[in-house]
């Protein structure tokens, strides 16, 4: 039996997705805006850090600053936001002045850990950023925790909850989405998926090379997102956190991204090529912004020129008050410690 030939007036048209046409001029302007103040902020503290302006660890987040953006546009200011130790952007995004960063880079008392916490222990509790945390995976426990506290005081607030791809391996991962699919918890596991856990490729840590994958068998939601698109971010983390606020509990979301720069300062990157590195740079997510910007012509060359000029500001003023901040007194080492007589413990409990 011949088979009918299909027209070409027959055939319906390819329709093709145009993801930037959700976001409008103010949605790319701050994107932009903010990515170039975090890299910046980042270059500035790689160079200070060289100069020995400051020790310790020191961990930057360039080329991953599409999730730190995409997942503050989609979120709250109620919500809450906890990281590991490559936390200098997330507290940016969500607004913290790059003023008490800088000082805490530099350990003065005007730090917003009080100058006691360093590159790895930025803290805001005006923005609700709770913490970058050193322990490797200690984070994930603790932000479903905190994701258990809203629940339980009856809010609608979620738990974003950043880890690294090495993080995925520890124990406390497994024991924490039994217990917050099982709970329905509030919270949102984002795995900051740049390739490699210190000099480590995902290849060489396990047979699951799709880390999503890992949700599944606790039925967790999961899904792998374009780290280098703040819209896709966005996207991923405004659907997983209306789940959320549903009461459905939590999802798991592998963002691939890549960082520019080694694991920390102190890394010689010899176990990756500058091919594969300039492949990603290629997908820059703060060129892709400012090309969108361009092409609708939402800010003319001298309206970008005066955003570059800002951020630039921003950073050299951030310079200049941590550098003329006081460290602190010596009596500090006692302060802010759990010994502290006006502890806040639940008190009605104490009698």
């Amino acid at each position: 039996m011949a088979t009918k030939e299909a027209k070409a007036s027959d055939k319906k048209p390819i329709k093709t997705v145009d993801k930037t046409a959700k976001f409008g001029k103010e949605t790319y302007v701050k994107w932009y805006r903010d990515m170039l103040l975090i890299r910046k902020f980042e270059e500035k503290t790689g160079q200070l850090y060289i100069q020995q302006k400051f020790g310790g660890f020191c961990h930057l987040y360039i080329g991953q600053e599409a999730i730190a953006v995409g997942t503050a546009s989609a979120c709250r200011p109620t919500d809450k936001h906890m990281t590991a130790y490559r936390d200098h952007a997330h507290p940016i995004a969500l607004g913290t002045d790059p003023r008490v960063l800088m000082a805490e880079l530099y350990g003065r008392s005007t730090g917003c850990s009080k100058g006691k916490g360093g590159s790895m222990h930025f803290f805001d509790k005006s923005k609700n950023f709770m913490g970058g945390h050193g322990i490797v995976g200690a984070q994930i426990p603790m932000g479903a925790g905190v994701a258990f506290a809203e629940m339980y005081n009856g809010t609608e607030n979620v738990a974003f909850v950043s880890m690294g791809d090495g993080a995925v391996r520890q124990g406390a991962l497994h024991e924490t989405f039994n217990m917050a699919m099982l709970w329905k918890i509030p919270v949102i596991f984002i795995i900051e998926n740049n390739n490699y856990a210190m000099g480590t490729s995902v290849e060489r840590t396990t047979n699951v090379t799709d880390l999503s994958k890992i949700g599944l068998s606790y039925e967790m939601p999961s899904k792998i997102v374009n780290g280098m698109s703040p819209e896709d971010v966005h996207n991923a983390i405004e659907e997983a956190a209306n789940r959320a606020r549903r009461g459905d509990g939590p999802t798991l979301l592998d963002i691939r991204t890549y960082r520019y720069k080694g694991h920390s300062m102190s890394d010689p990157q010899k176990y990756r090529s500058k091919e594969e590195v300039n492949q990603w740079m290629e997908k820059d997510p703060i060129e892709h912004c400012l090309d969108v910007i361009t092409k609708n012509k939402w800010l003319s060359k001298k309206e970008v020129e005066e955003i570059e000029a800002w951020v630039k500001k921003e950073v050299d003023e951030s310079v200049e008050f941590a550098e003329n901040s006081p460290y602190p007194e010596a009596h500090e080492i006692y302060e802010d410690v759990y010994t502290q007589q006006d502890y806040p413990y639940i008190k009605e409990y104490l009698a």
